[in-house]
């Protein structure tokens, strides 16, 4: 068979090799282009198609997205006008196809995990990782880091959950000292207040305070600052309220600081005598349960479950505070009992501080409501004032889901105005008892924290609500506090661990509650020594307990300028062997010189290696050695040797060099054979 095209290209032939011709004949219809057309179209397209070809190269290897030229618009049509298109997006699909594969698979084992990031890419560069090998070591590597990053959380709030539970050691001397004052000093034990002032304390015209606390420097804040925020302070009465342990240092403090003319009284919970263990049944239950003692004293790490969120970690921990057993943490269900003879009265947390005047809260209409306080479900922090009864509360407790809302809104405790003639109409305290009684039986799985959820719950309808400026929350937990807010509120609130008075308290809110404690201004100034050593404190701590020591000296100087002692120092001399000499009074002008004389002079006979002369002897003040030329008032100690207290100092004696040794020797020999010639002249013995 062949095929036979004409020139023209009209006709095609088709015929057999038989000799068959013409077996098929088929006419082509009249072409619609020449050959020149035909001859400038493959010109044209040989000069386009290498382009072409370099264009899609280029998009291949760059990526149509990352051009910015102006031949922008030829690479992204080049490859679709050969047929390809922009295939990222699928590579993305099949990138998230291979994550979600293997979130679902376990990680292989004996898979090196890397360091960094960088160091991942090294190894997928140098061993050629597929897909899926480099999505699990990522997965690893991120589940790797969270795991350190949660661990590292759980252990910083631990840290602050037991430096919130300790006392510092500022605090904890300052304690020592007061109670040590108040046996030592008959001015830090008078009476308060003083007996012609009693009867202001059930006076209703009167605007009372309470505070219950056996923190001294917090107390001492809280009262200053009321006194400093008050239009009329004459007329304010602060009760104070503290146990046992507390009462003679807390005693010493208000007694020998003065809050003029605040009217202040401290108590003992021992002081009252209706209140003991058998009328709060509560917390006998609560100190004679071992379980309930090993919730709140024992190992409170021991069976916390790290996997939930690290805000309920720290919710756990803070409920598991040992204050949350103390009698004073209870005692504000009992104001009526405690204060039968007064109608209202404002009931204050010992980690706020004052800023404006309160007495308008006594014009507050409560209709007839026992508690007004704050609304805690809303205001502009989202996290400190958005707590409603399912943040308390358990609510998969029947008991609980049969008689609370989850969405009903919470309320504050640290500034509460009570009306006790309401309360006295109420059954308050025994509902509060009730459902203290059912937690414990259900073994603390109704709730965790403390005396607030109880009271939510016995408070019901007798809650009034009062504006947020006169209460705000959160400074002892909310860093993003705002500043301007603070500055604004009547009264500001340390509520959560970052006390202002540890180490861990926020820098940017403690001056609110810093400002409050400076040393008391006294009638013949403020010993300077004492105010440049506090300088040198660097720590919180540290700086607190000296400002502290700052104005207990002030005030036992204040004291004993009254008592007309104040140029004396009665001095004590400790010998090396541990025994002493005196004590004994000297006027602030004796010199150094003179005590050294005066030791000489006492110095016991029994002893040996005395000294001989005054340059054998020194003496030793809060460890500096004496000079002689220098009076006794001008090597005072600004912190430990006060006027009216008893100083003790160290005497060393200096040994005597070979020099002096030989000297006194030679001196001996001379004296003894000079006694033996005057007893020879008089015939006494027979010469030799």
């Amino acid at each position: 068979m062949q095929l036979h095209i004409s020139p023209s290209m009209r006709s095609i032939n088709i015929s057999s090799n038989h000799g068959f011709t013409g077996l098929m004949k088929i006419k082509v219809a009249t072409r619609h282009f020449s050959y020149r057309t035909l001859f400038h179209t493959i010109l044209i397209l040989a000069f386009l198609l290498p382009f072409l070809f370099i264009l899609t190269a280029l998009v291949t290897l760059e990526g149509a997205n990352k051009c910015s030229s102006f031949d922008c618009l030829g690479r992204r049509f080049g490859p679709s006008f050969l047929g390809r298109v922009d295939d990222s997006g699928k590579l993305v699909k099949d990138f998230y196809k291979v994550l979600n594969q293997v979130m679902t698979e376990e990680i292989p084992d004996g898979l090196k995990l890397p360091n960094s990031f960088s160091q991942l890419v090294s190894e997928l560069k140098n061993n050629q990782y597929d897909a899926k090998t480099f999505a699990f070591s990522l997965r690893a590597m991120m589940e790797k880091l969270e795991r350190e990053i949660r661990e590292s959380k759980f252990s910083e709030l631990t840290n602050r959950h037991f430096a919130a539970s300790s006392i510092p050691k500022g605090l904890y001397c300052l304690s020592l000292r007061l109670t040590d004052e108040y046996s030592s000093n008959a001015y830090a034990r008078r009476q308060l207040p003083p007996p012609e002032l009693l009867h202001v304390l059930s006076n209703k015209s009167h605007r009372h305070f309470v505070l219950s606390t056996d923190n001294i420097l917090a107390a001492s804040v809280v009262v200053t600052s009321a006194v400093q925020s008050s239009l009329e302070p004459e007329k304010v009465v602060f009760h104070v309220i503290t146990d046992k342990k507390t009462y003679a240092g807390m005693h010493s403090w208000f007694a020998l600081n003065p809050a003029a003319p605040i009217i202040v009284e401290v108590k003992g919970v021992h002081q009252f005598d209706w209140l003991t263990r058998e009328n709060v049944p509560v917390l006998k239950a609560i100190e004679n349960h071992h379980g309930i003692r090993n919730y709140y004293h024992g190992d409170h790490i021991a069976g916390v479950n790290l996997s939930g969120t690290t805000r309920a970690f720290a919710s756990k921990l803070q409920a598991r505070s040992p204050k949350y057993i103390s009698l004073l943490n209870h005692l504000r269900i009992y104001l009526p009992e405690l204060f039968p003879d007064l109608d209202k009265v404002v009931f204050l947390d010992d980690d706020v501080v004052i800023q404006h005047d309160l007495s308008p809260l006594w014009e507050i209409d409560l209709q007839g409501k026992v508690n007004g306080a704050i609304e805690t479900c809303k205001g502009e922090d989202e996290w400190v004032m958005s707590k409603h009864f399912k943040n308390y509360f358990n609510f998969s407790h029947p008991l609980i889901a049969k008689h609370l809302d989850p969405d009903e809104c919470a309320w504050a405790y640290g500034m509460n105005i009570f009306d006790l003639r309401a309360w006295r109409k109420t059954n308050i305290r025994e509902t509060y008892n009730f459902w203290l009684k059912e937690n414990l039986k259900s073994n603390l799985t109704m709730w965790k924290l403390g005396s607030l959820p109880p009271a939510l719950i016995a408070y019901r309808g007798h809650v009034h609500p009062i504006d947020l400026s006169w209460h705000m929350l959160g400074l002892g937990y909310q860093n993003q506090t705002n500043i301007e807010n603070v500055k604004r509120a009547a009264v500001i609130h340390y509520n959560g661990q970052a006390k202002p008075w540890l180490e861990i308290g926020f820098e940017h809110l403690r001056p609110f509650w810093t400002n409050q404690r400076k040393p008391t201004q006294i009638s013949f100034g403020i010993n300077l020594g004492i105010e440049r050593r506090c300088r040198c404190y660097y720590s919180n701590s540290e700086l607190v307990e000296c400002h502290l020591l700052v104005s207990l000296q002030h005030s036992r100087l204040r004291f004993l300028e009254m008592a007309g002692v104040q140029n004396q120092l009665e001095i004590k001399f400790r010998l090396t062997d541990g025994s002493d000499i005196g004590p004994k009074t000297f006027p602030a002008a004796t010199s150094i010189a003179t005590l050294k004389e005066s030791v000489l002079a006492q110095w016991p006979k029994e002893k040996e290696n005395g000294p001989r002369t005054v340059k054998d002897v020194k003496l030793i003040s809060a460890g500096k050695i004496l000079e002689n030329n220098r009076t006794l008032g001008e090597c005072q100690s600004p912190l430990y040797d006060v006027p009216g207290g008893l100083t003790t100092m160290h005497v060393v004696v200096q040994p005597p060099s070979e020099k002096e040794k030989k000297a006194a020797n030679q001196a001996q020999q001379k004296k003894s054979c000079q006694g033996d010639d005057i007893i020879f002249r008089l015939g006494l013995v027979e010469p030799a």
